[in-house]
């Protein structure tokens, strides 16, 4: 901020106990200040560059911190009884597994060929469901397979910032029916605002395009 001092008039007077004159200003000094800036000029808009640098100072954050945590030794399908993991107590899970009363954890499981005239046999469906996998990408997490078999799936999404790290699994039970199992699990916290049920629903809606179907209304 810049400021400008004037010259100002002056005048003498005469004190009488010492002899001496002194001079004194008689006009007060006049400051003139730049105008402050408005809060639209002091704020400039971020740029993409300071948007890429946060977002690393983050995803730094969340490497040093582990975020993404660990993966939990019990995922799979269930030596003693065929089905996936049942939920934890945390709002951050959905499986196919739960009791259907229990609104917050069930998920009811797919007929991959409920939606077509003519059925395909569990191998095309397999492909279908790893090419929906591999080009959908719900709220931006990043999905890695981690795990393929015949008849099972394992995949980890990842936030694009801070690394929280979903694992999500596919189960093709044996028998004749087309039916697909699933669980979707954050790792950490006790929330998930909803994301692993938006990312099943996005998946979902991908496979019907491919003749797919649930079970029931999701």
């Amino acid at each position: 901020m810049a400021s400008m001092a004037f010259p100002s008039p002056s005048t003498y007077y005469f004190n009488k106990y010492n002899q001496k004159a002194y001079k004194v200003s008689t006009v007060p000094r006049i400051i003139v200040c730049q105008k402050q800036q408005s809060n639209d000029e002091q704020n400039d808009p971020v740029t993409r560059r300071e948007i890429i640098l946060r977002s690393s100072e983050l995803a730094m954050v969340g490497a040093i911190f582990n975020f993404s945590g660990k993966k939990p030794d019990y995922l799979g399908v269930q030596k003693n009884q065929q089905t996936l993991a049942l939920c934890p107590a945390t709002n951050n899970c959905i499986s196919t597994s739960e009791n259907v009363a229990d609104l917050t954890h069930y998920a009811p499981p797919w007929n991959y060929n409920g939606g077509r005239k003519k059925p395909v046999s569990r191998e095309v469906a397999m492909e279908e469901l790893l090419q929906v996998i591999k080009s959908t990408k719900p709220d931006k997490f990043a999905p890695q397979i981690m795990e393929k078999k015949d008849d099972y799936v394992r995949v980890e999404y990842q936030s694009p910032i801070l690394g929280f790290v979903d694992d999500v699994e596919f189960w093709f039970p044996p028998g004749k029916d087309s039916i697909v199992e699933y669980r979707s699990a954050s790792r950490k916290g006790n929330f998930d605002f909803d994301v692993n049920r938006k990312r099943i629903k996005a998946l979902r809606q991908e496979l019907e395009k491919k003749g797919w179907a649930s079970q029931d209304s999701f």
